[in-house]
């Protein structure tokens, strides 16, 4: 409340600020708020001792980096991807004072949906059974269940590859796609938003082919490789601007070396094989990859080199941010010096 007589002013309400901290989960938001209700403090009223009421206490809810707030209509309103980086989620009401006859008003209420996406360098893609799981035991310390069925990771699995130097490259594998996902068949959607989240894409695919159950068809690697392709673009086009690696597992198979050849055959020139496939499964565009790595999980063949190729991909990618980085600065610069000359010619 404002105090009318000595014309004083209440404390506006405290605000509800999400606030990204590592070492955070959405579980640990659950635990502390049952309820999931945040509520800001009250501000204080005026007084004579204080004519100026003090402002409500803030309440600061800690999220996990790779947080998309949402409000009631699915709409994003806010993300959060970096330490320290915060989102107001809801502003306190001001305190009386003149213009509001000295009554205190309101505050924001709202509900909001908290989505969290992976965070990662890279993002391994592929159907079930490509052997995802398996590679990221293999480069990394995480340590991901493996089993012979369909949707063996149910959840995210997030890995480090670590480097001599001591670099780090974050690599999470992803649940397993399946034809139709975009749609939100299967893991569908689930999957899909933490492809978003990754810098660069791994597609990992069985040299031998791919079927998911009896009921549906046999797919060949390279039908794969554009089944995959069309999943992502259908469900968000800007994918496939991704840089994208291609590893082909489970090359100590028979027949390998023969299904290898065949496919490298297609990959360069995919429009010559595109009837292979019908109409409706075929990508507008086609993924170009960085590299083709083939490697087997169950021998290691290939595993180091893939880790190299990794590196250098992330490492370029990174320069060339740096390097747009720079000349958007110098361009800035540049733009403001010739306004200050023309500012100073005119004056």
């Amino acid at each position: 409340m404002g105090y009318p007589n000595l014309g004083g002013e209440g404390g506006r309400g405290g605000d509800v600020w999400f606030i990204a901290r590592e070492r955070t989960t959405l579980k640990s938001i659950r635990e502390k708020y049952p309820q999931k209700r945040f509520v800001a403090g009250t501000g204080a009223n005026s007084s004579v001792k204080a004519l100026k009421g003090e402002k409500g206490k803030d309440c600061e809810v800690y999220v996990p980096l790779g947080i998309s707030v949402l409000d009631d209509d699915g709409k994003q309103i806010g993300e959060l991807n970096a330490a320290g980086e915060r989102f107001l989620a809801a502003r306190g009401g001001l305190g009386g004072c003149l213009a509001t006859n000295f009554l205190p008003c309101k505050g924001q209420r709202r509900a909001v949906h908290l989505d969290l996406k992976l965070i990662a360098d890279i993002g391994l893609v592929g159907f079930p059974n490509a052997g995802k799981s398996s590679l990221l035991r293999k480069i990394s310390h995480a340590k991901p269940e493996v089993a012979n069925y369909a949707f063996t990771t149910i959840q995210p699995e997030l890995g480090k590859i670590m480097y001599p130097d001591y670099k780090q490259i974050s690599v999470a594998d992803l649940p397993g796609l399946i034809e139709g996902a975009h749609a939100n068949k299967g893991m569908g959607h689930k999957f899909l938003k933490h492809v978003e989240r990754t810098k660069q894409l791994l597609l990992v695919v069985d040299i031998s082919g791919f079927q998911l159950s009896i009921k549906t068809q046999f797919r060949t690697a390279f039908e794969t490789i554009l089944l995959l392709t069309k999943e992502l673009e259908l469900y968000k086009e800007e994918l496939l601007t991704k840089p994208a690696l291609l590893a082909i597992n489970k090359m100590d198979l028979p027949c390998a070396k023969d299904n290898l050849d065949e496919l490298m055959t297609q990959l360069e020139n995919p429009q010559d094989f595109l009837h292979l496939l019908e109409e409706e499964m075929i990508p507008a565009n086609t993924l170009e990859f960085r590299e083709v790595i083939p490697i087997s999980t169950y021998t290691g063949e290939g595993i180091e080199e893939l880790k190299t190729c990794l590196r250098k991909s992330i490492d370029e990618q990174a320069e060339q941010v740096n390097e747009d980085y720079r000349k958007k600065k110098l361009l800035l610069l540049q733009t403001s010096k010739e306004e200050l000359m023309n500012r100073n010619w005119h004056s």
